[in-house]
Order: C-alpha cells, then structure tokens, then sequence
C-alpha cells in the first residue's frame, strides 16, 4: 500500500530509501557526536534518550522526525555529517523545521556541495502512518510517497 504526503521543500531534491522513523525531537548533537568523534564511516545514533533512534544506522537512511531538539551546536553537526558523507540521504520533518537544523542542512549544501532532501510541515498524519524499514520516494516539490511494509 503507498500514501502520498505532501510538505514543504526546504532543500530540494529527489530521494528514495528505507525510513528510521523518531516520534520525539530528534537531538543532532547526541545522536552524531560519537559519529564525529570516532571519524567513522557511518553514523549510529548515539543518542541514548531517543529510544526509537538510538543504535541504527542512520547514513543513507530517510529520517523521519516531528521536529529537532537541542543546542546551538546542532547547525555545525549537520553541516559536519553531510561534509563528511554520513548523513541520512533525507529529513523529514512532520512540523516546521527549526532554524538551526535549517542553517546546517543549508551551509552544507552551500559551503560543502552535498545535498541532502529536506522537507517539511509533511502533519501529523506523515508521523503516525511511517514506520521503521517503510520504503519512502522523495520528490523535488515536496512530495512524499510512503510504501508501507507488511508486518
């Protein structure tokens, strides 16, 4: 069965892979430091207060949160984990994105050239009906087709 989404492109682009799927704010800095810090080739999340994240991989992966927490440093987090090329290949966000995950995204598809799909205000109903392993297909308008998986 696939459900079509529609949001708001922030950066736009075309993405398609499988879904880890946060239903908390998702903190950049708890979840990549160890990432950043260790120098490796993919990024597990390290963040033991986000249950629904914490040990997956998240590189190459359509991230699906409501919404991002944290600091000031979560812009240079972003920007790093792009630079680096361990970033998910998408963010989704159910509500507006914030600023500062906005700034990041944004400086790293400036400053480092490497695109990431970020989209968002995708509602409520995105969140409840994603789930972890969904196949999801990303378009340059903001478009977002959910393949619900079986089981």
């Amino acid at each position: 069965m696939k459900k079509t989404f529609k949001g708001r492109p922030v950066i736009a682009g075309m993405a398609e892979g499988k879904a880890v799927v946060s239903r908390g704010g998702f903190n950049a800095y708890a979840s990549f430091y160890n990432s950043l810090a260790e120098g490796v080739q993919i990024a597990i999340c390290a963040d033991r207060g986000n249950q629904d994240t914490y040990g997956k991989s998240l590189s190459g992966k359509i991230l699906c949160i409501p919404s991002s927490t944290g600091s000031t440093s979560a812009g240079a987090v972003w920007q790093r984990i792009v630079g680096l090329g361990i970033a998910p290949k998408a963010v989704l966000f159910s509500h507006t994105i914030d600023s500062l995950a906005a700034g990041g995204l944004l400086v790293a598809d400036i400053w480092v050239s490497k695109t990431i799909c970020v989209i968002d205000q995708l509602g409520e109903e995105f969140l409840e009906t994603v789930q972890e392993g969904d196949w999801i297909e990303i378009q340059e308008n903001g478009t977002v087709i959910i393949t619900v998986s079986k089981g």
